[in-house]
C-alpha cells in the first residue's frame, strides 16, 4: 500500500492512495492543473485514477472538484450531508454514496468513521488491503473513543496536527476564531494528536504522516516534537510532516510472508 500527500494545509489538501487493485483520490483541495503536474512526475495522467473520496466539503477540501470533474470520469464517492455542502451539479451516475464499510475494485475495503468538523458530514477512513492498512483523518476537534479499537496498531497514519495551542492563544486571529479551533467541531492540537498516536501505535505501526498543519498557529518543529516525544520509545517508527506547496516522497508498507511489514 502506498500514500503520495501532494498537498496539506488550509490552503489545500490532496493525496494518492495505491493499493495492488486500485489508485484513488483523497480530498482535491488543489487546481487540477497542480494535480495534473504532480501525477505527471510519477507517470501517472488523471486517466489512471480510479475515484475520488472526499472528507468533507470545505474549499481547501473540494475546491478543485468542479474542474476535475470536466477532465475525469471516475466515481466520486459522498455521503448525502457531504453532497448537498458542496452545491456542485455531478452526473448522478459518478456518485457513489459511502457505507460504513465499502470496497474499491471489490478488493480495497473502507471504513468509514465519523469525525468532529463544523462541516455536515465530515468523515475519516481506514483502509486496508492484502494484511496493509492506513488511517487517514484530517479536520477534527476529536477522535471518539469508540473507533479507538478499530483505528488501533495501523501501518500508516496520516492525521491533522493542526495547531500548537500557545501559538493560537498569542497570535494574531480574533478571539470568535480561535474559539472554533479549540473546539469539538475545529481542529487537532499538536498535544492532542501526540496523545492520540500514543494510545493508537503499535509493533505494525511504520509511518506518521503530521498534516494540516496551521500556517500561522504551527510549525513543523513543534508539530514533530510534540509526537516524537510522546512516542520516545517508538523508534521504528517514522515521522514525517506533511507540506503546502510540496509533495511528500511516495510512502509504501508492503507485508511479506514472514508475517513481517516493511
Amino acid at each position: 500500500m502506498k500514500i503520495k500527500v501532494l498537498a496539506s494545509g488550509s490552503k489545500g489538501n490532496c493525496s494518492l492512495i495505491e493499493t495492488n487493485t486500485t489508485r484513488f483520490l483523497i480530498d482535491i483541495g488543489i487546481t487540477y492543473q497542480r494535480l495534473k503536474k504532480e501525477l505527471e512526475k510519477i507517470n501517472l495522467t488523471v486517466d489512471d485514477i480510479d475515484a475520488l473520496l472526499l472528507t468533507h466539503a470545505h474549499n481547501d477540501h473540494a475546491s478543485g472538484l468542479k474542474v476535475l470533474l470536466k477532465h475525469s470520469n471516475f466515481s466520486i464517492y459522498v455521503n448525502k450531508d457531504i453532497m448537498k455542502e458542496l452545491n456542485i451539479n455531478i452526473d448522478r451516475e459518478r456518485i457513489r454514496l459511502y457505507d460504513d464499510i465499502m470496497f474499491l475494485n471489490n478488493k480495497t475495503e473502507i471504513n468509514v468513521f465519523k469525525t468532529s468538523h463544523d462541516a455536515k458530514g465530515s468523515v475519516g477512513f481506514l483502509i486496508n488491503e492484502d494484511n496493509c492498512s492506513l488511517v487517514y483523518i484530517t479536520d477534527t476537534g476529536y477522535l471518539n473513543r469508540k473507533y479507538f479499537s478499530l483505528l488501533a496498531n495501523k501501518n500508516i497514519y496520516y492525521i491533522e496536527s493542526n495547531h500548537d495551542e500557545k501559538m493560537l492563544m498569542d497570535g494574531p486571529y480574533p478571539f470568535y476564531l480561535k474559539q472554533r479551533i479549540l473546539s469539538d467541531e475545529g481542529h487537532l492540537s499538536n498535544e492532542t494528536t501526540s496523545k492520540y498516536l500514543k494510545r493508537l501505535v503499535g509493533d505494525n505501526t511504520k509511518y506518521i504522516i503530521l498534516a494540516h498543519l496551521s500556517e500561522h498557529n504551527n510549525t513543523e518543529t513543534l508539530a514533530y516534537e510534540a509526537t516524537k516525544k510522546a512516542l520516545e520509545d517508538k523508534e521504528n517508527i517514522k515521522i514525517i510532516v506533511a507540506k503546502q506547496d510540496q509533495a511528500l516522497e511516495e510512502l509504501e508498507v508492503v507485508y511479506d510472508k514472514a508475517n513481517m511489514y516493511r
